[in-house]
C-alpha cells in the first residue's frame, strides 16, 4: 500500500485579515465534506474567531464548537488550543503560530500567517524550510493584487 502524505498549504496574508479569510477557507473545507480543526495559541484570538464564525455572513454562519466543551467530537469545525484531533478532522488549520504537530492523519493542513508581521513571516519561513527538508508535500499561496489566491510554489 502506498504511503499518503498530507498536503501542507501555506497561506500568506498580505491584503486581508485572518478574520476575513479564514471563514471562506473553512466554508470550502466543509463543502468538500471535511471536518476541520482550527488550532490557535491565544485564548483571546480563539474567542474572536469563535464569534466571527457565528457572524460570518448575515445569511449564514459556520457551525462549530470548542475543544473541552460537550460534544466536541461531533463538531464539523472544532476550535482548540491543543493538538488533539477530537472531531476526526480531515483539515487542520494553523493560525497564530500554533504548533503544527503530526500531520499524517489529515488530508490537508493550512498554515495561515500574516506577511505584514515580521515575527509571523520569519516563523512561516522557518517552518517551510524545516518541512521542505523533511520532504513534506508543500504548496505556497499568496494574494493577488485583486485579493484572489494564487499558487506561487
Amino acid at each position: 500500500m502506498a504511503e499518503t502524505r498530507s498536503e501542507i498549504w501555506f497561506y500568506h496574508l498580505e491584503r486581508s485579515e485572518l478574520a476575513q479569510v479564514l471563514p471562506g477557507l473553512l466554508d470550502k473545507t466543509r463543502e468538500r465534506g471535511w471536518r476541520a480543526l482550527l488550532r490557535v495559541n491565544s485564548a483571546a484570538l480563539l474567542d474572536e474567531l469563535d464569534e466571527r464564525l457565528w457572524t460570518w455572513r448575515d445569511e449564514a454562519f459556520l457551525a462549530h464548537g470548542r475543544a473541552g466543551e460537550p460534544h466536541a467530537e461531533r463538531q464539523p469545525i472544532l476550535l482548540s488550543q491543543s493538538g488533539e484531533n477530537l472531531n476526526g478532522a480531515q483539515a487542520l488549520f494553523i493560525v497564530d503560530d500554533a504548533e503544527l504537530g503530526d500531520t499524517e492523519s489529515y488530508e490537508r493542513c493550512f498554515i495561515i500567517f500574516d506577511g505584514r508581521d515580521e515575527h509571523s513571516l520569519a516563523a512561516a519561513r522557518e517552518r517551510w524550510k524545516v518541512l521542505k527538508q523533511a520532504g513534506a508535500n508543500l504548496a505556497y499561496w499568496r494574494q493577488s493584487p485583486e485579493g484572489r489566491w494564487e499558487k506561487a510554489a
